[in-house]
């Protein structure tokens, strides 16, 4: 068990108006720190005042990228009681990342420990109203001085939190994504599997082409032959054909394994939905469009839970999913998956872990 020093702030920030706020612009009061060393281990886990972070210019994460991250939610209940979901498994995503990027793993029961000591001291900053939460963001970083680029000795395991409002401000609504031709997410051997910050970076510029044109996300294609799909944005994306859903196999290697999916899924299947993991390629796709049997499209993600998809765009031409609106599975699966995350329905599987 950890060890961890608090250290509280003198200073309290005052709490802020959720109608106001966007996604991941305001922190709390503090954040966990712990350091490692190939000779300690890791070691100094503390709770500080969130603030910059001591590390130098030559950092490997400023010059290569070293890092990879997490992003999970806290719900406070109708009870007042604040619980996480499914923790262990971005826990256990985060160190298959690390060991993607050669990046020391954290113990999960110390990275758990971590994450709930954190949010039961800033418990007040959990917000109560509807499809508000407190988004959590662990971070393993390499903060060796040295632009020689070798096997990293020294690193930093950072956790910040951010309260978030209902992401669906005006309701849920079905997006146009227009699939991209152009830029690659990733290529196998990659690192499309692994959360890491690279992977986001080299998004950008697909993403802000799309978003000029009025489009919200780019449906990204492999990187290799530009034929199979892949995922939507940053979130995975799962299509309802003549009945069977349908979403990208992961043994690619090149699509994040998404806690949200991984639940949905589970969802589906509990159902007894027809569920298939595999390739899906674009000319399908259109195939599928053109003769109506695509019956609902969805991303699905933590920040958003679930995204409809109401067009696709593809060599300019408009392909319209459904009748446009959402879906009924779609917005089953929104109802369901909120539903368990804010103790408003069962939780069958024992995803919730209670902080406080």
């Amino acid at each position: 068990m950890l060890n961890i020093r608090v250290e509280k702030t003198a200073a309290p920030k005052q709490k802020p108006d959720m109608s106001k706020v966007s996604f991941g612009t305001t922190f709390t009061d503090h954040m966990f720190l712990m350091d490692y060393s190939s000779a300690e281990g890791w070691h100094d886990a503390r709770i500080v005042p969130y603030g910059p972070l001591p590390i130098e210019p030559s950092a490997a994460v400023l010059n290569y990228a070293m890092n990879v991250f997490e992003g999970l939610k806290a719900y406070r209940t109708a009870e007042n009681k604040i619980q996480l979901f499914r923790p262990d498994c971005n826990i256990e995503r985060m160190n298959n990342s690390a060991d993607r990027l050669s990046l020391p793993r954290v113990d999960p029961d110390d990275a758990l420990q971590a994450i709930k000591t954190l949010v039961e001291l800033d418990r007040d900053w959990v917000p109560s109203g509807d499809g508000e939460s407190l988004y959590i963001r662990p971070i393993v970083m390499s903060v060796e001085p040295d632009v020689s680029l070798h096997c990293t000795d020294r690193c930093l395991f950072v956790v910040i939190l951010s309260p978030v409002g209902c992401y669906y401000k005006t309701g849920l609504k079905p997006v146009s994504i227009a699939i991209e031709t152009e830029d690659a997410r990733t290529v196998r051997g990659g690192t499309g599997f692994a959360k890491c910050g690279g992977n986001y970076a080299a998004a950008q510029r697909a993403g802000m082409r799309a978003e000029a044109k009025g489009i919200s996300q780019v449906l990204w294609l492999d990187g290799a032959s530009k034929q199979y799909i892949e995922e939507v944005g940053s979130m995975n994306v799962m299509f309802k054909i003549n009945g069977e859903v349908v979403t990208p196999t992961l043994e690619t290697g090149t699509v994040l394994p998404g806690v949200t999916r991984r639940s949905i899924l589970q969802l589906l299947r509990d159902e007894r939905q027809p569920v298939t993991e595999r390739l899906f390629s674009v000319d399908e796709f259109v195939r599928a469009a053109q003769s109506g049997a695509i019956e609902e499209a969805w991303g699905c993600g933590t920040a958003a839970v679930v995204s409809p998809i109401g067009k696709l765009i593809y060599q300019d031409r408009e392909y319209t999913i459904g009748d446009g609106s959402i879906g009924p599975l779609t917005q089953k699966l929104y109802d369901e998956l909120t539903g368990i995350q804010w103790g408003k329905l069962p939780d069958p599987h024992g995803w919730i872990v209670p902080v406080c």
